[in-house]
């Protein structure tokens, strides 16, 4: 497992690639059985919902991860050329279990979003589930779970949380 200070050294990492636009680099840090999903805002128990059986505004697969990368660096995704400016801020980071090469983690985050003189804010909890893979680390399940009631403020989710 890892310890605290490593998952969130981890994540930290992420965000920079994310607020950086490194999408590739993003979409290398999933694990080839990643799953990476955002529950609606409207979602009932969302840590526990099976994407299968609920609403969930993205449930990816990391074939699916790949191609939205490689989506959102072209020029003809129109939501997001020019890039927004995002800043991804990770807090309250803890190791909630995990056996083996695998670590289970909870993390709070508010990432902001600026776009065309427009700020929005997206907020909530994320679980992952980390892996050890050689030298690296994986992700092999991100789950974002809004705090919000709905994306009317937000408008489109046309970035990575």
């Amino acid at each position: 497992m890892l310890t605290r200070t490593q998952a969130e050294d981890f994540l930290f990492h992420e965000a920079e690639l994310l607020d950086d636009w490194k999408l590739d680099e993003w979409a290398a840090l999933y694990s080839e059985d990643a799953r990476y999903e955002i529950a609606s805002p409207a979602t009932e128990d969302p840590s526990n919902a099976d994407p299968n059986q609920t609403l969930f505004l993205v449930a990816d697969g990391i074939a699916r991860i790949r191609g939205r990368a490689v989506r959102l660096s072209k020029k003809t995704a129109h939501a997001e050329f020019p890039h927004s400016k995002t800043r991804h801020l990770v807090t309250n980071v803890r190791v909630v279990g995990g056996e083996g090469d695998e670590t289970r983690v909870r993390a709070n985050f508010a990432v902001y979003r600026t776009k065309e003189d427009t700020t929005t804010v997206y907020m909530g909890e994320a679980y992952l589930t980390l892996v050890q893979d050689g030298e690296s680390v994986k992700i092999r399940r991100k789950r974002c779970i809004l705090d919000l009631n709905s994306l009317y403020n937000q408008g489109r989710l046309t970035i990575i949380l």
